[in-house]
């Protein structure tokens, strides 16, 4: 037993028995807010409140309080759209593809990087709609529907109509992935809960669940085919939503590797962002024995091999840009490394190259402080690559006669915190009073460790 230990790290530490872990985390839900939370809590509604000033204007004044113009159309919206849906990216990998394979050190994580992924899809379709401006007088028109012009229709062959399918069936099918999970827990604070309201709440919420044989085999039925259908939705959604760039003429968007540099990229920077909640929940509602050192490391190899394949395609472009002799081609991915914003294309290197490489020493992939800030250094620096591409490829094309500088406003960055601010408020909130740890399936390794004890002994 002394050597199985060693080979594979419990993924529950502190002696830890199937009444403690009940214990453990329905205390979370049922105690008062924390003054952690509290202190949280008052800056995401900060942020939130300052960011819901910056999009009151924008809806009633139009999208030309940003700092748009006739050849950088797009900018920080669509580079946060991009953004968010990346980091959507790990719960569902975390959740489906890592549950296929039989990997149980997810257990600990996969329902907050589940409630992750939703909060971000949320945050990721806010953009588009705020980019329309002013929605009542005309958000109708992207609809698929027929209208009052009797044949004018959505352009079925655009991709950013593709990415309304894609990120829709994407977001339902986590959302019910998500909540199939949280049904057994739910079930378990209805039990125990002391106050009527609370036992009714969360009774609704359980559907009825009675913990039968036949309801756990139906509950893992059902678990096991939406983690089949999550799987090729996580390839397949960003993997559309690159095709919103390659499929253009603009130099430094028309190049097919645009697909798999997405997806990984999406799960480099969704692996991060589950880090940085992670360990934040990790310290604030005491889960060190659940959210182990063995966990974050495994986290950070996946960072490293996500953040190696990303560098990998940063080079690949320029090859490619080099390779194919195309003046226009070379010229964009110059002025990326030396123009203008030379500073955002060296912070994204610096972030998204260098700083992974740092998880190759055990000591720093195996330090808590050091995953947290490298973390949130992956996340900079992969709305920054975003930003490169969007912008440095936009503000000089083929003409130059038409460059242009794009500068943000308040009202850009103000929008961007609203998005932050909702996304941080929503995980508070789920964190206070939904279960933040699989409660189900940490009493199940624990009672496949004690199964194990037996039969050596």
């Amino acid at each position: 037993m002394e050597v199985i230990s060693s080979v594979r790290p419990p993924l529950v530490t502190g002696g830890k028995t199937v009444a403690d872990v009940t214990e453990d985390i329905c205390m979370q839900v049922e105690a008062k807010p924390s003054r952690s939370w509290m202190m949280g809590m008052a800056i995401s509604l900060t942020a939130l409140a300052v960011g819901f000033y910056a999009l009151i204007i924008l809806l009633w004044e139009g999208i030309g309080m940003w700092g748009l113009n006739k050849t950088v159309g797009w900018a920080w919206d669509i580079t946060n759209f991009v953004w968010w849906v990346g980091i959507g990216h790990a719960g569902t990998l975390i959740s489906a593809i890592l549950l296929l394979f039989r990997q149980k050190w997810r257990m600990s994580i996969n329902r907050a990087a589940e409630a992750m992924t939703i909060f971000a899809v949320l945050c990721a379709l806010m953009f588009p709609g705020f980019h329309m401006g002013r929605l009542w007088l005309g958000f109708y028109w992207a609809l698929p529907l027929p209208n009052t012009f009797g044949s004018l229709w959505v352009n079925f062959n655009s991709p950013l109509l593709w990415d309304v399918f894609a990120i829709s069936t994407y977001f339902i099918v986590s959302l019910v992935f998500w909540y199939i999970g949280l049904i057994p827990d739910f079930a378990t604070i209805r039990d125990r809960a002391t106050h009527k309201i609370s036992r009714i709440i969360y009774g609704a919420l359980s559907f009825g669940w009675d913990g039968g044989a036949r309801t756990w085999q139906r509950y893992e039925s059902v678990a096991l085919i939406l983690a089949g259908l999550a799987t090729p939705l996580v390839l397949s959604v960003h993997t559309i939503v690159s095709f919103d760039f390659a499929t253009s003429v603009i130099p430094g968007w028309h190049t097919t590797i645009f697909p798999p540099y997405f997806v990984a990229g999406a799960i480099f920077s969704g692996f991060a962002m589950v880090m940085t909640l992670m360990l934040v929940a990790r310290h604030v509602m005491g889960l060190k024995d659940y959210i182990t050192v063995y966990h974050i490391e495994m986290m950070n190899i996946i960072i490293i091999v996500t953040g190696s394949i990303v560098g990998i395609a940063y080079l690949t472009e320029y090859f490619i840009a080099w390779y194919s002799g195309v003046p226009a081609e070379q010229y964009a991915f110059y002025n990326r490394a030396t123009g203008p914003y030379w500073w955002a294309y060296w912070i994204m290197m610096t972030c998204n190259v260098v700083s992974p490489q740092l998880f190759w020493f055990k000591q720093i992939r195996t330090s808590v402080i050091a995953s947290f800030v490298l973390s949130i250094v992956v996340n900079i620096g992969m709305w920054f690559e975003r930003f490169v591409i969007i912008v440095t490829s936009l503000h000089r094309d083929y003409l130059p006669s038409s460059w242009a500088m794009f500068y943000p406003t308040f009202y850009d960055v103000g929008v961007f915190l609203f998005s932050l601010g909702f996304f941080f408020t929503c995980f508070l909130l789920f964190a206070k009073f939904f279960p933040v740890v699989n409660m189900a399936e940490m009493k199940s390794i624990l009672k496949a460790t004690v199964s194990d004890k037996k039969t050596l002994k």
